[in-house]
């Protein structure tokens, strides 16, 4: 079944773009899903979100959507009428993922967390007790020692690359892999992708 609802990240913070098209139950209900799946990507609460496809929803729908919103401590933002149209085809096709990719020159240390709703690239370490949460790929020119989960929104399709692929904890959508006790230090890059339902680390391509 195609998705009929899909968060998009853009200048102006996180933006759900809904197929008004699908029926609204099924919207819903993809929504909690995807929700579900994104738990600790909206951990802090109170994260802000625009719907553009709100125009063309009915009271009760809105209502609905308020609600669900509430549940998983999200905070609707209205969004001007000028943005409505560039968006209207992004559930459609695939958009400019580039543009949207979070990109940080710098080692993050313990305690330090990244959350993004698209791709995440670090150009640094990420060190023991830090974490990068994104929607996207993760991509890590360094090592990684601390937690990466990509696809946050349970994105099967998302991966995870490191220079030196060290973590403490993988997390793709909603699979999870932890790195043995005792771990050889790669000595290529190397990438982690599901792979008939799980984790799996091989060679970055």
């Amino acid at each position: 079944m195609r998705d009929g609802v899909v968060f998009k990240g853009s200048k102006d913070g996180l933006q759900l773009v809904i197929d008004m098209a699908t029926d609204f139950d099924v919207i819903i209900n993809q929504l909690k899903s995807k929700l579900e799946a994104a738990g600790e990507f909206f951990a802090n609460g109170n994260a802000v979100v625009q719907v553009p496809s709100a125009k063309d929803m009915l009271p009760e729908q809105q209502q609905k959507l308020v609600a669900l919103f509430d549940e998983y401590g999200l905070v609707w933002q209205d969004v001007k009428e000028c943005d409505f149209d560039s968006l209207a085809d992004d559930v459609n096709q695939n958009s400019e993922e580039e543009s949207n990719t979070l990109i940080i020159s710098k080692t993050l240390r313990n305690g330090q967390e990244v959350v993004h709703s698209n791709s995440v690239v670090i150009i640094g370490d990420v060190n023991p007790g830090a974490k990068v949460i994104a929607g996207g790929d993760v991509t890590i020119n360094g090592t990684c020692r601390g937690v990466a989960h990509a696809g946050a929104f349970g994105d099967e399709t998302a991966t995870i690359t490191a220079s030196r692929l060290l973590a403490s904890q993988i997390r793709i959508a909603g699979l999870i892999s932890r790195s043995p006790d005792k771990l050889d230090i790669p000595e290529y890059a190397e990438t982690a992708r599901i792979r008939d339902g799980v984790v799996v680390i091989e060679p970055a391509r």
